[in-house]
């Protein structure tokens, strides 16, 4: 499926993946996490493409919603890990990641996952080459603070994104109902203008959902 036929097909759709009005959190959702062994699970914060959780199953299938939630005192950038870069990573551009920033927020959605899919999301951030550091943050929800692992990128250099990348970080954004304000934010993140195949073409599971029924 190319780019731009994915965006038809998207914006028809659209209606149905991110609903305009999301149920209210089941307040257990974090009491049962919290109470799950560690030993078998553990809680992730997504404020990129991992936002969707069609994009998030595609490797890791055991992730679970859980709540949304923000980071205090970072922002939300989008670039590469090499200062030389020609757009021939997997989503033509540049990627989300988080740097320290006082007084801001990075909204996203917390994810409570089995350890078995640890080693699958290391290898989709790049941990191995060096590309993502894993790190523990605190995330502030509406249920209280959710101790979460989070990634961070290494010797980060600004880069536009990449459409496709937009699109997919905008409809997570939209899927799990983040605050007006913020999806406005990043629906005004510049691009790259990129046109071609990408990571998109992978994602055809977008079916209806609602929050807190599975993303």
């Amino acid at each position: 499926m190319s780019y731009f036929t994915s965006v038809v097909f998207l914006t028809l759709c659209h209606c149905k993946i991110a609903p305009t009005m999301a149920p209210p959190i089941d307040k257990n959702n974090i009491a049962s996490a919290s109470n799950t062994s560690m030993s078998e699970y553990f809680m992730y914060f997504a404020y990129g493409s991992n936002m969707l959780k069609e994009r998030l199953h595609l490797n890791n299938p055991s992730a679970v919603f859980v709540t949304t939630g923000s980071l205090k005192d970072y922002a939300i950038q989008f670039g590469y890990w090499k200062k030389e870069f020609d757009n021939s990573n997997s989503w033509h551009g540049g990627v989300a990641t988080i740097e320290e920033s006082a007084g801001d927020l990075v909204w996203g959605v917390v994810w409570k996952m089995n350890k078995d899919d640890l080693t699958s999301l290391d290898r989709q951030e790049g941990v191995g080459i060096g590309f993502y550091s894993p790190l523990n943050i605190t995330v502030n929800t509406d249920q209280g603070d959710v101790l979460c692992r989070t990634y961070q990128m290494n010797n980060f250099t600004a880069h536009p994104t990449s459409p496709p990348y937009k699109q997919v970080v905008c409809l997570g954004a939209k899927q799990n109902s983040l605050p007006i304000d913020y999806i406005k934010k990043l629906e005004a993140v510049n691009t790259n203008n990129y046109s071609g195949p990408s990571i998109l073409d992978d994602i055809d599971a977008f079916q209806p959902t609602e929050k807190g029924t599975g993303p």
